[in-house]
């Protein structure tokens, strides 16, 4: 018997939904996401203490990676240049947070306009697709805010050319940092969820993977250090090292794929 999509029902009724009810429905969905990132957003606006307690963090030798690796004390002052800087930086990162916070709604909300469209195997794969991208992108997140970036900020705002020469390091600059980096390490790690995908699609397969796996490494290097632009060897490696994994991982993947379809 073949699987058949359910077109989605008007509330309160059985029928199909016309073109026209499918844009209110979306628009609908739409003003569910905006109101509920803008809850959140307003509510880590208002915790502006505890916000920037964990956006600042890394920036000083108590922060929890500095003291596992048992690096040398040190603090990394920030200053403020303008002067509706602080107020836009603050308003910027609240709806950034609340974004974040508000994301598994959101893909929820997306997930529940798509799906009556998709067959009954599709929405199981795309549950699974869209679960795996998510959890990829916090973790590269994650990994970014503990590892990351605060071998690079540390490195970066000590590093003096000459003692005469002090370090004047602004809010905006370091924010912008943290939020760029935090966007590039979760879309880097999603590399097994992309070639997963193709492998399914017959795009790609695990032996060529392996077969080009030193040619990887070279670009998975030059990804670090695009990432980290720091002269220290060992931040390279802690970059490179989970980004080869993910490539390792990504073979294994690739091949479970091919082996399933």
């Amino acid at each position: 018997m073949s699987e058949e999509k359910s077109p989605l029902p008007l509330e309160g009724q059985g029928e199909a939904l016309t073109f026209w009810d499918h844009l209110d429905v979306l628009r609908s969905s739409l003003i569910r996401m905006a109101a509920v990132t803008c809850v959140l957003a307003i509510g880590a606006f208002v915790m502006k203490d505890l916000l920037f307690s964990i956006v600042l963090a890394p920036r000083s030798s108590d922060f929890v990676t500095y003291r596992l690796l048992g690096i040398d004390a040190f603090h990394i002052s920030l200053m403020n240049t303008g002067l509706t800087e602080q107020f836009m930086i603050h308003m910027r990162t609240a709806l950034y947070a609340g974004l974040l916070l508000a994301s598994p709604y959101i893909l929820y909300e997306l997930f529940r306009f798509v799906s009556p469209g998709l067959y009954q195997s599709e929405r199981r794969y795309a549950v699974w697709i869209v679960g795996a991208a998510y959890v990829m992108f916090l973790l590269g997140t994650l990994i970014n805010y503990f590892m990351v970036f605060p071998l690079t900020v540390r490195f970066l705002g000590t590093y003096q050319v000459s003692p005469d020469v002090a370090n004047m390091l602004t809010l905006q600059s370091y924010v912008d940092t943290l939020l760029g980096m935090s966007l590039v390490l979760g879309v880097v790690f999603e590399l097994p969820v992309v070639c997963g995908l193709m492998g399914r699609m017959g795009l790609l397969t695990n032996s060529l993977m392996s077969q080009y796996r030193r040619h990887a490494v070279v670009a998975i290097l030059i990804v670090a250090a695009i990432i980290t632009p720091t002269t220290d060897v060992f931040t390279l490696f802690v970059v490179a090292l989970p980004i080869y994994l993910l490539y390792e991982l990504s073979i294994q993947i690739v091949r479970i794929t091919k082996r399933n379809k």
